[in-house]
């Protein structure tokens, strides 16, 4: 199982992550690339928050195609076109973590764009389990 790493010397998360994470001794370790959301077809729903949920479902079918799951979810990064895709990128995330304790650690990039102007959220995570 994963450990959260707090310091009690620096400032609690701001949201829902925690400042590090531990994977246990022997972990095998999963990176995935940057999912970008969109539907199997091809097509891209309007809105950082249906992005990004779209987002955590690819990340989470990679995930189980290695025999893991949200539990095991490391870190996660994310980028967004612009400060107004935070708060459904967020929303999404946090509908994703939900009951996972502890959260993963977690960065959150404001980017120029991605490789189509629809694309408004990427997220990509590191995951470990033991075994």
């Amino acid at each position: 199982m994963n450990r959260a790493v707090a310091p009690p010397a620096i400032p609690v998360p701001f949201a829902n992550y925690s400042h590090g994470i531990e994977a246990p001794p022997g972990a095998r370790l999963l990176v995935t690339s940057g999912q970008l959301g969109s539907e199997p077809g091809g097509a891209v729903p309007e809105g950082a928050e249906a992005q990004a949920r779209l987002c955590f479902r690819q990340i989470e079918a990679i995930l189980a195609a290695a025999g893991m799951g949200r539990e095991d979810v490391l870190r996660l990064n994310a980028f967004v076109t612009d400060r107004a895709h935070m708060a459904g990128y967020m929303a999404a995330r946090d509908e994703w973590l939900n009951g996972l304790s502890p959260p993963p650690a977690s960065t959150l990039v404001i980017v120029a764009g991605f490789t189509r102007p629809e694309f408004v959220v990427e997220v990509e995570a590191t995951a470990a389990k033991a075994g």
